[in-house]
């Protein structure tokens, strides 16, 4: 018995070292399936190459609320994080304007930088709806000295949409724009 069972231990030890199952198939990387959902500062990013708008839908039933935001510097790019608590997948469409100007009320918000990336965040809930409790760190939430975010202003919730603006230093700086998980996180790469 104790032989038995040796024996069905280095079995099961050699399928997994040749990367595969007792059934032939190839066991799934676990490192691949936590790369997509953990952010890392380590994890390789690919600096932003083009400027145009980007735009993607929030999933069906989405109540996000902005909990926190955080500027970084990387190589090649600095980031804007926007936290979200709440349920669903956010949505977004971010792009240059001309000025900083607030939605439902038309003021301008005062923003440092030589441009303007807006970003607007569909999805989103006021915190009543959405059971957590708000953003309510500095604003605006500086960048690193020298870097291609100035700083990030805003963080209003308006007819479902979360707005907010990113000063940046150079117009016509190439930006990406990506969601991750476990939290939820809107990113926003801008070159450096």
């Amino acid at each position: 018995m104790l032989r038995t069972r040796h024996a069905l231990a280095v079995t099961a030890a050699a399928l997994v070292l040749a990367g595969c199952t007792a059934n032939g198939d190839p066991v799934p990387d676990p490192a691949a399936s936590i790369e997509t959902q953990v952010e890392s500062p380590d994890a390789p990013a690919t600096t932003p190459t083009d400027t145009a708008d980007k735009v993607s839908p929030a999933g069906d039933g989405a109540k996000l609320t902005v909990t926190d935001i955080r500027t970084g510097r990387h190589d090649g790019f600095d980031r804007v994080v926007y936290e979200l608590g709440g349920e669903g997948t956010p949505g977004w469409r971010v792009g240059y304007v001309d000025e900083a100007v607030q939605d439902g009320s038309g003021n301008e918000i005062p923003l440092a930088g030589g441009a303007v990336i807006q970003v607007l965040i569909d999805g989103s809930a006021y915190p009543f709806d959405s059971g957590v409790e708000p953003y309510s760190g500095p604003n605006p939430v500086l960048g690193s000295p020298g870097g291609s975010v100035v700083e990030v202003n805003g963080s209003g919730v308006f007819e479902g949409v979360t707005q907010s603006f990113i000063g940046v230093s150079a117009p016509e700086t190439p930006f990406s724009v990506s969601a991750l998980t476990d939290p939820t996180r809107l990113v926003i790469d801008v070159a450096n």
